[in-house]
């Protein structure tokens, strides 16, 4: 349902990204970087970004750690192959050092250096699902009324904690 298996485990309700979900977008990410063999390194990194974004942030509400975890190994074995293919008289050590860095204690990590309008040096690194922070729903007590008005401090925490977590909710607070 909607890309998710919901399943109750021991009286826990599970609600998983569906095998069928990460395939599907497993096999765009494959398409995306299969139409893109000759596309620079920042370009392809450039059309990758959003779509692992745009995943991410849809089932970061469910237990997904392990598919987020799947999805970066799976991206990284498609992106490997394209980076191997572009340089096949090229030995692995060159091919890795060419395409992946070291990020602080992350190895491997898919960036490049570009140079922006200004000239200045910029780097461009391909997002991680698994950077994407689980955030659960936060049910409403069941004893909560919104209409009267001794409840109005719990939904004004409610509203503040939510919007806290939100862009437009830190900006509004400044």
């Amino acid at each position: 349902f909607l890309g998710w298996n919901v399943r109750k485990h021991g009286g826990k309700l599970l609600v998983k990204p569906s095998r069928r979900n990460v395939k599907a977008f497993l096999d765009d990410i494959r398409a995306t970087v299969k139409a893109n063999k000759q596309a620079k390194q920042a370009n392809l990194i450039r059309l990758l970004n959003p779509k692992i974004r745009v995943w991410a942030n849809y089932h970061k509400g469910a237990v997904a750690k392990q598919a987020f975890n799947k999805v970066d190994h799976e991206i990284w074995k498609t992106l490997w192959q394209w980076a191997k293919r572009r340089h096949p008289n090229q030995g692995t050590r060159w091919v890795k050092d060419r395409y992946f860095r070291t990020e602080g204690t992350r190895r491997w990590v898919f960036a490049e250096s570009i140079k922006t309008s200004e000239g200045e040096p910029r780097t461009v690194r391909l997002v991680e699902a698994s950077d994407t922070k689980i955030q659960r729903h936060v049910k409403i007590r069941g004893d909560a009324n919104p209409f009267d008005p001794k409840q109005e401090p719990y939904f004004e925490d409610r509203l503040g904690l939510k919007m806290k977590g939100s862009l437009a909710g830190r900006i509004k607070g400044l």
